[in-house]
């Protein structure tokens, strides 16, 4: 699956400053909407991107209003500082915009081994939350983050709790059960 838009984690106007050219060129670092794929783009001259920045970066040109191409996939280690730090933001405002996609998450997730469960992946989430989640979604599937909140209660800020997975699942490549990020192939 390709990515068709992602988010800006930095924009740097006058190239990265690493690179060893004479004249070098905008770049910027962004995460893809769907799969969490790490991108370095090039933007189209004389554009100027935002962090937090939704671009399109798929198969059709004439949609690509910000990027002129796609200059290669990168690891997380190969961000920059900035990229890094605004990672959890933007991760967290995806997980947010794909909200129902991650709430079904908490209702479908099954155990993975026979003495570990999915939802115990997820940071910060033991046994007993798990148990209760488990219960509540017996009862009737989640349809909110605030409502799996409510239902839940020792269960605070799901939203939050997924992202950092997703951070998990990028920053380390030796992460042994992934949940939301394919492993990296290049």
């Amino acid at each position: 699956m390709m990515e068709d838009y992602a988010y800006i984690l930095d924009f740097l106007a006058r190239g990265h400053p690493d690179d060893r050219k004479f004249k070098k060129e905008p770049v910027a670092y962004a995460v893809g909407e769907q799969e969490f794929k790490l991108f370095e783009l090039i933007p189209k001259p004389g554009v100027n991107l935002m962090i937090g920045d939704r671009v399109y970066l798929g198969k059709d040109m004439e949609k690509r209003e910000h990027i002129l191409h796609v200059k290669r996939r990168i690891k997380y280690d190969e961000l920059t500082s900035t990229a890094q730090s605004e990672l959890p933001y933007v991760v967290e405002d995806i997980v947010k915009a794909r909200e129902k996609e991650f709430v079904e998450f908490f209702n479908t997730a099954q155990a993975i081994t026979s003495r570990y469960h999915a939802l115990e992946i997820l940071s910060g989430l033991g046994k007993k939350i798990m148990q209760a989640i488990i219960a509540e979604r017996e009862k009737k599937p989640f349809e909110s983050f605030e409502e799996l909140e409510e239902r839940v209660p020792s269960l605070h800020h799901p939203e939050k709790l997924i992202a950092s997975r997703i951070i998990e699942e990028l920053s380390n490549p030796n992460t042994k059960y992934r949940l939301f990020v394919r492993e990296r192939h290049i």
